[in-house]
């Protein structure tokens, strides 16, 4: 009886393995995601207002620190799920 328990502990170890994989490629994605959006908006801020690159520093470190609360909660909700 023990045996039949172990091929489904196996599955759901490599589902969560799968999942986490997919979880952290998912964080990188919207980090570069972000990273480049924030360059382009910052680029577009110093054209129409100028600032010599300030507004592309300042527009990537917002994006990034968005980004970053948005992993957090993503995060947060990851590992809730796999608690229970």
């Amino acid at each position: 009886m023990a045996d039949s328990n172990k091929p489904n502990s196996s599955r759901n170890h490599d589902d969560n393995v799968w999942k986490a994989m997919g979880l952290v490629t998912a964080f990188g994605i919207e980090i570069a995601i972000l990273a480049v959006a924030g360059y382009y908006a910052g680029s577009w801020l110093d054209k129409t207002i100028g600032g010599n690159g300030i507004w592309i520093a300042v527009s990537v470190l917002f994006f990034l620190a968005a980004g970053g609360v948005s992993i957090y909660f993503i995060a947060k909700k990851f590992m809730g799920e796999s608690d229970e």
